[in-house]
This record gives C-alpha cells, structure tokens and sequence, in this order.
C-alpha cells in the first residue's frame, strides 16, 4: 500500500465517506502499519472511527485521501497489524512523506491541547472561522500553532569543517551548530550571534541550503554554510561537550540522513570536493 504525496489543508470535509488515512497518537507514540518494511499511515473505514479520542484535527489529503491527526484518551483496541512507534524513531526510518504527516500531526494536536484556554483571561478557546487556529470568544485573541525557527550553521575553511558535540549525543558523533532565533533578529544576524556564542568565531558568506520542519519541539530549521574570517575555536561550556575542525577527508561519525544538518554537511562537502 504505497501512499502517495500529501497536501496539507485544514479544512476537511463537511461530512466523511468511506475510507480516510489517520495518523492516531496515544501519547507521543503514533500507530503505524507496513508495506514491503516500510512505515505506512493506516488507514479506516470512517463508519468503524469510533475511537475514544482526546482530539481529531484535520490534516489534508495523503495520496487523495482525507487524513486526520487523532490523539487517543486511552490506548484503545485497534486493528490488528498496528505497530505503535514513537515518533522520532518513525521519523528515523527515513520515509518522507510519513515523517512530514505525522510530524505536522503531532504538532497541531500538541498545539491545541495547550490552547483550550485563552492565555490572556482562561476564557475557553473555539475554532477560528477560516485558519487553523483558536480564538477568544471574550478577549478576540486568536492563537495560531506554534513555530519557533531555529538558525543551523556548519562553519568551513580550506580543507576543514568545523563541528561540536553536545552533552548526551551518540558517543562519537558530531553535529553542527545551531540555535533559537530571537525576537527581532535577521536569520543571519542569528547565525553569527550563535556561531560566536557557541563556538568563539566570526564568518562571512553566509550562505542558505534549506529548510526542515522538526517537531522537537515545534521547530522550523534554517541551515547555512558559511565561512570562517577569524577567531579560535572556544566551545560554549554550558552549550557544548566539544567543538573542533575535522579534515574533510577525515569526518567523525555524523547524524543520520534524515537530519538536515546532515544533507547540509554533504552539500557542502561536495561543493570544497568539487572546487579542490
């Protein structure tokens, strides 16, 4: 059961008809089922959705069906064939397409379950007209789902990429720097603030390789290259283990594929190989 790309919507049907893809959580864990090893968004026959649920938000189509996001009061009695997998190890497994429905999934329902009330006077939140989003039927706020962008920076010069380890990763393995943006800041203004904070260098160059929605926690990622102008490396102390140039022909271990900080390391690399 192959499933095709997903579209994202967030205003489904008036009423549901036959059959309808359905990324349900208990938790942080979400059900999952296989096609050929590889993780597959299940899908219900929408008279037999009779789930004891906490929430139901709509998603969009995945492969032309409706897909909702479904978090469970209660573990429930399902289908037998489910696997149920938390999320990050979902995401591990390299399937796009599923990561990106059940990662949005994830997102929305954590949203809504931390919007039931205005934060401004508690009054109890309902859905907006047109977006997806919540209002205060008293104070008129309206509350949209959290994104907290995140700036990813992998320092170079000649021959070297610069890369830090921090407390509690894979033995071995480095990473890239990264970081919050603030109220305020340009993403570049952000990655040579976190580059100088983080690490003790200046760059130059910046330079921008693309962008990944991370559910941990409601993070989009920014990531860029750029060059290194001047400055010994000095790792932050309360931020990182270790920070050091490696050889590009000389690399430690590194995250997996599925991590943009990863594709951002192979580009790069490809482009010095490429100019040597």
């Amino acid at each position: 059961m192959a499933q095709g790309s997903f579209v994202p919507g967030h205003r489904g049907p008036a009423r549901i008809e036959g059959r309808v893809s359905c990324c349900v959580f208990h938790g942080n864990r979400v059900f999952i089922t296989r096609d050929g090893g590889l993780p597959v968004i299940p899908q219900f026959d929408s008279a037999d959705c009779s789930f004891d649920l906490d929430a139901a938000h709509y998603l969009g189509l995945l492969g032309g069906t409706h897909c909702y996001g479904l978090a469970l009061q209660r573990e429930a009695t399902l289908p037998a064939g489910l696997e149920l997998l938390g999320l990050r190890a979902l995401i591990l497994e390299g399937n796009e397409t599923v990561a990106a429905v059940a990662g949005q999934a994830w997102q929305v329902l954590e949203w809504a379950r931390t919007h039931r009330h205005c934060g401004c006077c508690g009054a109890p939140t309902v859905p907006h007209a047109a977006d997806r989003a919540v209002e205060c039927p008293d104070c008129k706020l309206v509350f949209y789902p959290r994104i907290a962008p995140v700036i990813m920076g992998l320092v170079y010069r000649r021959n070297e990429l610069l890369l830090t380890r921090k407390p509690g990763y894979a033995p071995g393995r480095y990473t890239v720097v990264a970081g919050f943006v603030e109220a305020g800041e340009s993403l570049e203004q952000c990655l040579a603030r976190e580059v100088a904070e983080e690490v003790g260098v200046t760059i130059r160059n910046p330079s921008y390789f693309g962008s990944q929605p991370w559910p941990f926690p409601n993070s989009l990622v920014m990531a860029f290259s750029a060059e290194w102008v001047d400055g010994e490396v000095r790792p932050d102390q309360t931020e990182l283990e270790e920070a050091r140039w490696f050889a590009i022909d000389a690399l430690p271990d590194l995250p997996e594929a599925v991590h943009i900080s990863r594709q951002l390391i192979d580009d790069t690399l490809a482009r010095m190989r490429g100019a040597a």
